[in-house]
């Protein structure tokens, strides 16, 4: 619940700044939380940081979305609000990073061609542990692979 109670007090700050896009944006990332909590079944545990990155995907879809029917005025708004959700995340790793788990990961599950990805990209979101994306992570095995 500290992802939502931090949403929360940021949302009064924003109120009593008169912040009005800070606050709704806010607001609509907690309710997202708050429903999934609702919905878990019997008190299941929700991963509220994968709600996060969740909500900050759909955001940056539809940004490129946006831009590419020329509206970016509401482009610049999920930008934003994808931005903000960013604050909530764990920092992502860089790339050095990154590949130096990859290169571990090869190394680990013995992977010794492209049938072997799957495997490497699963050790590899293990140990990022939230902090690479999928996609990330996918391009950096695909180099080191062919």
């Amino acid at each position: 619940m500290a992802i939502v109670d931090d949403l929360t007090t940021q949302i009064t700050e924003a109120q009593k700044s008169r912040d009005a896009e800070r606050r709704d944006a806010l607001r609509l990332i907690r309710d997202a939380i708050q429903k999934e909590i609702k919905d878990a079944s019997d008190g299941a545990e929700v991963d509220q940081l994968a709600i996060l990155r969740r909500e900050r995907k759909r955001r940056l879809q539809s940004a490129e979305i946006y831009a590419e029917n020329g509206r970016d005025d509401l482009a610049a708004a999920e930008q934003s609000e994808a931005d903000l959700i960013d604050t909530f995340l764990p920092k992502q790793l860089d790339e050095a990073a990154l590949s130096a788990l990859v290169d571990q990961a090869i190394v680990d599950t013995g992977a010794t061609s492209k049938r072997d990805m799957g495997a490497v990209m699963k050790a590899v979101m293990a140990a990022a542990d939230g902090q690479a994306e999928g996609k990330t992570v996918s391009m950096l095995v695909g180099q080191k692979r062919s």
